[in-house]
């Protein structure tokens, strides 16, 4: 007869594939940028999101992928990693649908909203995503565990909240505001509701 999976030996797969996925990302994220700086000095930032352009909404699904310089990359790098672990810890399901929509509503509001002669990359929209959605879901699920894991992105996180105000030259604080909103938007779609006690009812 097959044997069921020991406990211990799932959470061990369930790390090893979020241990996976996280390498995967980062060494994708280094690779193109060492390739842009190799091979074509930087002018792969030119698929970034420009505001407003038709050719711009093309930013959308490049611009997480691209970094002005290895500062840029640096800088993102151990929010990505810390805050994506703390997405997925529970699901790895969560950290897919988070990352889908705070790209996609950082790069619809940069589009719409940033300047017209700007050009937008980096992952750090998606980053607050991150953000916004480990601030809410405890807010939204009002369960301990993801009240603690809140508790855990404002304790470490919460001064990059800053970041959302237009006060940063060079820093695309657009990307930040939206995909804030972005986060803020999945924890309420992912959100799952507290276990109820069950009630008995009484004849009289």
């Amino acid at each position: 007869m097959p044997t069921q999976p020991s406990p211990q030996s799932s959470i061990i797969a369930e790390l090893k594939a979020q241990i996976t996925l996280l390498a995967g990302v980062v060494m994708l994220l280094w690779s193109i940028e060492i390739i842009d700086w190799l091979g074509f000095q930087g002018s792969l930032d030119r698929y970034g999101i420009l505001p407003r352009q038709l050719i711009g909404l093309r930013g959308i699904l490049f611009a997480p992928f691209l970094h002005g310089n290895f500062e840029h990359l640096i800088a993102n790098t151990l929010p990505l990693i810390t805050l994506s672990w703390l997405v997925m810890v529970r699901e790895i399901s969560d950290w897919v649908w988070v990352t889908l929509i705070a790209a996609i509503t950082a790069g619809l509001g940069t589009w719409l909203v940033g300047a017209g002669t700007s050009v937008h990359i980096g992952a750090s929209g998606i980053i607050f995503g991150y953000v916004g959605f480990l601030l809410m879901r405890g807010y939204f699920e009002r369960s301990l565990a993801a009240i603690a894991f809140s508790l855990l992105a404002i304790f470490f996180y919460g001064g990059i909240l800053s970041g959302i105000l237009p006060n940063q030259p060079g820093i695309s604080w657009e990307g930040h505001l939206f995909g804030l909103v972005g986060g803020v938007i999945a924890a309420r779609l992912l959100a799952k509701p507290a276990a109820k006690s069950a009630t008995k009812s009484f004849k009289p």
